[in-house]
């Protein structure tokens, strides 16, 4: 146990080393599909996103996927956000329970907007034609519990981006861990999200006719070819965390999180948060999301959770997050939890 918690601990320090370091550098903008970025769960938003040693729900699948094997029964999860710009972010998910140390899970990941018009420079107002974006992200999940307090997990995921008639697509790995320490009853998580190959667009609008040589009279100047797009990374996430609770009783139970970032599209940062449960039915979060970012318009979360047990029927978890984003406008999110 105490080699366990030793590594963790020096891994957890060298990432907030490193972030020290490194905090002036940002490669913003240098990887595809960045709705992979977008934190999925109410509750887990609402704690400002330090979920990774906590991952005892579905949305563990995105936070943690080692986490699963904590859940006893079936669920199911919904979460639905206006994101930014008329954007709709939705996800879905299910856990199903193996046996006592196994679990399987699913989700979907989809980024949606209306139809917009095709513009071009000679026609400004529009030509008629409308075009649609969407990503897409589909994943299923395997955890296993190797020794009473450590578990481990892994995602295998497709992606997908598509913008009119140009698409992207490609296969990546999720991998997580959670320890509980035997004493003190602290957790600690690690993951990694998103390892995969590069990316990039290809479809219709990368075929072109092509003159070799245009200076030669007569020959064929439209010959088919295609253009070559650039590969991107995907991008790619460390995250390490650590939680506690801290009060415990039939009554009251507090729950303190704290996770340290590195990705490889921005610098590092820190989550932070807590959760307040009272008799296991009323849900108080809070949390600050992307400590230490300095461009960072995303900061204090907040949110609140209620419990219900359908007689003879299923457990509800209805929560409800709220986000300050800065300049832009606050964004809420909601989730259901269908405990069966």
């Amino acid at each position: 146990m105490i080699r366990y918690t030793k590594i963790a601990i020096v891994v957890f320090s060298l990432s907030l080393s490193y972030g020290q370091i490194t905090g002036s550098v940002s490669n913003v903008a240098t990887t595809a599909a960045s709705f992979l970025d977008i934190g999925i769960g109410a509750r887990s938003l609402s704690m400002g996103g330090a979920f990774v040693a906590i991952a005892d729900d579905p949305t563990a699948l995105y936070w943690n996927p080692a986490g699963i094997v904590s859940i006893e029964s079936p669920m199911a999860h919904f979460y639905h956000s206006p994101w930014i710009a008329d954007v709709q972010f939705n996800h879905s998910a299910v856990v199903v329970p193996l046996d006592r140390s196994s679990s399987f899970g699913f989700f979907i990941t989809s980024v949606t907007m209306d139809e917009m018009q095709v513009r071009t420079v000679k026609s400004p107002q529009g030509t008629g034609e409308y075009f649609s974006v969407s990503n897409v992200a589909l994943a299923g999940s395997y955890a296993r519990r190797l020794t009473d307090r450590f578990s481990f997990g892994v995602n295998m995921k497709f992606i997908q981006e598509k913008i009119w008639h140009m698409n992207a697509g490609g296969l990546a790995v999720d991998l997580g861990s959670l320890f509980v320490t035997k004493n003190s009853g602290l957790r600690i998580g690690m993951s990694v999200s998103n390892f995969g190959g590069k990316i990039s667009m290809d479809g219709y609008d990368t075929e072109v006719d092509y003159d070799v040589d245009e200076t030669m009279y007569g020959n064929n100047d439209k010959i088919d070819a295609s253009l070559n797009s650039m590969d991107w990374p995907l991008p790619l996430v460390f995250r390490a965390g650590v939680s506690k609770d801290v009060v415990q009783s039939d009554i009251h139970k507090l729950t303190l999180a704290a996770d340290a970032i590195h990705p490889n599209n921005n610098v590092e940062y820190i989550n932070l948060g807590f959760e307040y449960i009272l008799r296991n039915m009323i849900s108080i979060r809070g949390g600050q999301a992307f400590y230490g970012m300095d461009k960072s318009k995303q900061g204090l979360t907040f949110g609140v959770g209620l419990n219900y047990q359908i007689p003879r029927g299923p457990i509800i978890n209805f929560d409800y997050v709220y986000r300050d984003i800065g300049v832009f406008d606050n964004i809420p999110g909601y989730s259901l939890n269908i405990i069966f």
